[in-house]
């Protein structure tokens, strides 16, 4: 049994998925030891101190509990009745980035917000904000969206000005992440087939006009596909992330013992973490650590389901949003780091270095974590009874 006070601060009774919160946990534990293991060199060499990385990332798993739990004391009818207004912070964020001396450009991209100790990734809590907006406006015009061409298009017209501004950060990864959970959003809220298919045609249309029409993006498309053409320039990164690979083998070379991360991998703490895991835990941490994902994706939409079946439409959505956003976002990072799909700047979720992204990350979890809780309860008032896996 909870403290009184515990269950007063939480908001009623606690009900927490232990599978659930063990994926969740596992990955952070997972995540902060290949963090560590890529960053001592590099924090000896740029900031004189072996443990900087290591204990900054502590810092900032501690920052994403605590903005966990605040997330978590909020009640699913407040993120329904304030979600738009939360979209619409989010796009004032985009902007905000875009203004000189406020974005923090990093590798030629202005992505970032400087804050006390960190840098914040806006497109992070974009995200975020486009689960909650969807799952607000697919509750609300259930029939438009399932009877109407213009229920998709409707939305789509603020997502393309976010996807717009993103672009112009350039964040064509985070572009795309923001369209598929709001595709996939509006797909389980019941959109036709035949518009639902066309709209994605068209959206891919308009990401094909976004490479043809940049130059940079057209190199990253040449050095994924001829990556042995240029080994030491645009493919460098792809390369590299391969030979950890395949140097890891079955067990992987252990835990500390990886080479590719002693400044042969670029960014081998963030975007290419999946890497150094591969080459020092080998096959065997690659499957884990996939498998824990999947079983994150899996109990969203189970939570999903759940709450579609006691009528919480809007707590559904939640959690299927979730569920696409950690399932699309960790494939395309592990993809790329595989060398299956185009390099891109997508952090993987609850593992790589950062503090924005781990905050983020954390409160979305939270927000899974609510609504499976505010269920639960619906379900020991004795309201309904419901069957699920």
């Amino acid at each position: 049994m909870m403290p009184v006070w515990s269950e007063k601060l939480l908001g009623g009774n606690v009900h927490f998925d232990k599978t659930l919160v063990f994926a969740n946990i596992s990955l952070l534990c997972i995540g902060y030891l290949i963090v560590s293991s890529a960053s001592l060199h590099i924090g000896l060499t740029g900031m004189g101190s072996i443990f900087y990385y290591p204990v900054k990332q502590l810092i900032h798993i501690t920052m994403g509990i605590v903005a966990a739990l605040a997330v978590y004391c909020v009640p699913m009818r407040l993120w329904e009745t304030y979600g738009t207004q939360l979209f619409f912070l989010g796009i004032a964020l985009l902007i905000l980035v875009l203004i000189p001396g406020l974005g923090v450009k990093v590798n030629g991209s202005t992505r970032w917000i400087a804050l006390p100790g960190f840098r914040f990734q806006v497109s992070e809590a974009v995200k975020l904000s486009v689960v909650i907006y969807m799952a607000g406006f697919v509750t609300r015009h259930r029939d438009l969206v399932a009877d109407s061409a213009y229920g998709l298009i409707r939305p789509l017209a603020f997502l393309s000005t976010a996807c717009g501004l993103l672009l112009m950060e350039p964040d064509m990864g985070s572009a795309v992440v923001v369209m598929v959970i709001a595709m996939g959003v509006m797909f389980l809220g019941g959109a036709r087939i035949q518009q639902f298919i066309l709209l994605v045609a068209c959206i891919v249309v308009a990401g094909a006009l976004a490479i043809v029409f940049s130059e940079y993006r057209q190199k990253r498309i040449n050095s994924f596909l001829h990556p042995w053409d240029d080994p030491l320039g645009d493919s460098f990164q792809l390369i590299q992330a391969l030979i950890s690979f395949g140097s890891g083998g079955r067990t992987g070379v252990g835990l500390g013992a990886g080479v590719q991360k002693l400044f042969y991998l670029p960014e081998a703490h963030t975007d290419f973490l999946f890497s150094v895991l591969a080459e020092e835990l080998g096959f065997i941490g690659v499957l884990t650590v996939i498998v824990l994902f999947a079983v994150i994706v899996w109990r969203a939409f189970v939570i999903g389901e759940m709450a579609e079946a006691l009528g919480e439409r809007f707590s559904a959505f939640i959690a299927y949003g979730l569920g696409v956003w950690f399932a699309f976002q960790s494939f395309v990072n592990m993809g790329v780091n595989m060398g299956i799909l185009p390099t891109k700047g997508l952090t993987l979720p609850f593992m790589s270095y950062g503090g924005g992204s781990m905050i983020i990350m954390c409160s979305a979890m939270a927000l899974l974590y609510r609504v499976n809780t505010e269920i639960q309860q619906k379900l020991s008032a004795g309201k309904k009874e419901v069957h699920y896996g």
